[in-house]
């Protein structure tokens, strides 16, 4: 018996332990006497019960309203609850509404939740526009109208637009912007070393370019932190250029010389033909002078000044220092 009362009673205990969590966590007394303490009044039921049923964390809402109240920014609860609800961060807003509010800028809760909820961080944007931040572009590399590469690097401070951080672009576009006005400026130079003896040349036209129209920022200087010569890309290319003229040239010769080999085999073959012509006709000599004895055409005599004529043409060809072709 005894045992079964001090069963009844644990259990009781548990319920009641278990009771009084599920009230504490439905009714955060706590955070209602913070709140009420602070000057802030709040419904316990309605609004802070209300808050759990609605799937709201009470604290999300009430400790960034109690910061509200002390800077003396009056928000409503509904106004956070649904901010919250729309996926935005109820503290990082109310933390730029005092910033703005202490920097005397223009800046209301509608505002500041369109920012939160476009993917911006309002608080970070507000100090930058308190506190103007510097970016850093890459190396930009651009040539100059004499052929030579220049590097610049530039350092460009920005304010944030609050009136433009809804729709308006971001660092990205500014660096991009920059490094094109740095490539056209540095292009537009007679020579590299223009660039070189003026950089500032470079940031008063580019800044004048007006490279933050439709930006959530505002430039406000442009300084060239450095400057350094590249490779003389037209020494490079002219360089390319002769190579390629003389591989040219070098195959037109080639084919000049290829040409001119076949030329010379072709006239060779034709001496070759007519010597073998001529040396055909010098076999058909001897038959025709026999045949001229044959029929009287040709006599004694005249056949020993033929012989003679050969002898003497022979002697003149020795001479000479050709070969003589042999006598018949």
């Amino acid at each position: 018996m005894e045992t079964l009362i001090g069963a009844t009673g644990l259990l009781v205990i548990v319920l009641i332990v278990l009771g009084l969590m599920i009230f504490m966590y439905f009714v955060p007394l706590g955070l209602w006497v913070t709140a009420f303490f602070s000057g802030v009044r709040l419904k316990l039921l309605r609004d802070l019960v209300g808050m759990r049923l609605r799937k709201v964390p009470p604290h999300l809402i009430v400790r960034p309203l109690i910061t509200a109240h002390k800077a003396g920014i009056y928000v409503g609860t509904p106004e956070l609850e649904a901010h919250y609800l729309a996926g935005g961060h109820v503290e990082n807003v109310i933390r730029a509404l005092i910033s703005a509010d202490k920097a005397n800028i223009d800046l209301n809760f509608e505002r500041a939740a369109a920012i939160d909820l476009a993917g911006r961080d309002v608080f970070e944007a507000v100090q930058v526009s308190v506190n103007p931040k510097v970016i850093e572009t890459p190396p930009v590399t651009a040539m100059a109208k004499d052929g030579i590469q220049v590097r610049a690097l530039a350092r460009v401070t920005v304010r944030a637009n609050i009136e433009r951080l809804v729709g308006g672009a971001g660092e990205e576009t500014i660096l991009a912007r920059v490094g094109e006005g740095i490539v056209t400026t540095i292009g537009s130079a007679n020579s590299h070393k223009e660039v070189l003896e003026n950089p500032d040349s470079i940031s008063k036209v580019v800044l004048s370019k007006g490279l933050d129209s439709g930006t959530a920022f505002e430039i406000l200087s442009i300084d060239i932190a450095d400057v350094d010569v590249g490779e003389n890309i037209g020494a490079k290319l002219q360089t390319d250029q002769a190579e390629a003229d003389l591989k040219i040239a070098r195959a037109k010769a080639e084919e000049r010389r290829a040409t001119a080999v076949a030329r010379e085999q072709e006239m060779r073959a034709s001496v070759e033909e007519q010597r073998a012509r001529v040396v055909a006709a010098e076999a058909e000599v001897p038959k025709a002078i026999a045949e001229a004895f044959r029929k009287g055409n040709l006599g004694v005599m005249d056949y020993y000044n033929l012989r003679n004529i050969q002898a003497d043409t022979h002697m003149r060809e020795s001479i000479g220092g050709e070969e003589a072709p042999k006598s018949t």
